[in-house]
């Protein structure tokens, strides 16, 4: 049936995907994710460019030839010239004069620039005038980095100020921890690939942490709205209410990174890949892979790790117990009633139960449904239907 296929389920928020109650899982592949990002910085590092790490970069006409012969003529112009230094990155760049060749190389003194730009100039058969040269110190690069370590910084106190003041600072410190992973993964693959790292780089980065903390917010109001006065019921415990609400919310978070990676996946793939404009690639790469990791960070890590950080609060502790207790003195066939028995030991799974006793309790929560009260029995608010407190109820005069 259609209608009873995954994706439907998804849009409707019945998947019931278990996710927070698979969360050792998601930390476990986390924890071996981030490892391998912190040794791919340590041993690899990054590829720095010359705004970082100073150096001269000479334009060339693409009229020369290829990008692989323009190279090979700068390195033995450097070789002759410059002193050792060699070219540390080649790019085919567009301008209003046409396409040119931008050859980075490392740092060289001016008299050493002027004469490898003259022996470039003779390689090439061409005016001297016709290339362009530019020196970067790398004091421009820290300045730029001290600069964007100060914005992280900011932005995080602001981050948490807002989402204490917005939910609670279990969810603050479950949100931090999540953009914290999204940074982590990205840098580890910004390093692993080997792009340039650039200021456009550095605007990326502060640039996917407003995305990765949209896809928290999202998912994090709508387990507020489902725990909101959890305690007054003993129909779910938080892990699972938790759960449902990332059920409920995996579509409209899915949904809006699709729509933001397909206009930045066209300016990495097409317009970097294709079109050959590899200025773009290093901005495109790391919002590419920023948002994409913010949306399994979001669903996979910061929900889980709130649901952890709850279950250690008493109040949340005492219910989880209510619900388990319960949900075995149904599965029993006891009545529950106000002296049911409660555990004193063991931590409540946040997994569902199996069918047989959830059939048996019939409390389990069901996806789409909310925490409910309890409903009063009787006509009115408990008391027996027929009228006042004499037998068969008051007779009309």
């Amino acid at each position: 049936m259609a209608q009873n296929g995954l994706a439907s389920r998804l849009y409707n928020g019945e998947a019931g995907l278990n996710v927070v109650g698979r969360r050792k899982l998601w930390f476990g592949v986390a924890g071996i994710l981030i490892l391998i990002a912190i040794l791919s910085v340590s041993i690899r590092g990054f590829s720095l460019g010359i705004e970082f790490a100073g150096g001269n970069s000479f334009q060339v006409p693409a009229s020369v030839g290829t990008l692989n012969q323009a190279e090979d003529q700068v390195n033995a112009a450097l070789k002759a010239e410059g002193g050792g230094a060699e070219v540390v990155t080649a790019q085919k760049v567009g301008g209003t004069g046409g396409d040119s060749y931008e050859l980075r190389t490392g740092q060289l003194s001016a008299e050493q620039a002027t004469a490898v730009k003259a022996d470039i100039a003779q390689r090439f058969g061409i005016n001297v005038d016709q290339i362009s040269g530019n020196q970067v110190s790398e004091a421009w690069g820290s300045q730029v980095t001290s600069r964007a370590v100060l914005g992280l910084v900011i932005f995080i106190a602001l981050v948490m100020v807002y989402l204490i003041l917005r939910f609670e600072w279990r969810m603050a410190v479950a949100a931090v921890a999540s953009l914290f992973t999204n940074l982590l993964l990205t840098a580890g693959i910004y390093s692993l690939v080997g792009f340039e790292v650039t200021p456009s780089t550095i605007i990326g980065f502060l640039t996917i942490l407003g995305f990765a903390l949209y896809d928290v917010v999202v998912v994090f109001d709508k387990v507020q709205e489902n725990t909101r006065g959890i305690t007054a019921n003993n129909n779910m415990t938080y892990g699972e209410a938790a759960n449902l609400a990332v059920n409920q919310s995996l579509m409209r978070s899915l949904n809006t990174s699709v729509v933001a990676l397909l206009p930045v996946g066209g300016l990495l793939f097409i317009g970097a890949g294709l079109l050959g404009a590899g200025t773009l690639k290093d901005l495109g790469l790391v919002l590419f892979v920023g948002m994409a990791v913010a949306f399994l960070t979001s669903i996979l890590v910061a929900t889980p790790l709130l649901a952890l950080l709850k279950n250690y609060d008493p109040r949340i502790q005492a219910h989880n117990k209510r619900v388990q207790a319960r949900r075995g003195a149904l599965g029993r066939g006891e009545v529950v009633g106000k002296g049911a028995p409660t555990p004193v030991d063991g931590e409540v799974a946040d997994a569902p139960l199996d069918p047989e006793s959830a059939a048996l309790a019939g409390a389990a929560p069901k996806v789409g449904a909310r925490p409910a009260g309890k409903r009063p029995t009787g006509a009115r608010g408990g008391r027996p239907g027929g009228g006042g407190n004499r037998p068969g109820g008051a007779k009309r005069r």
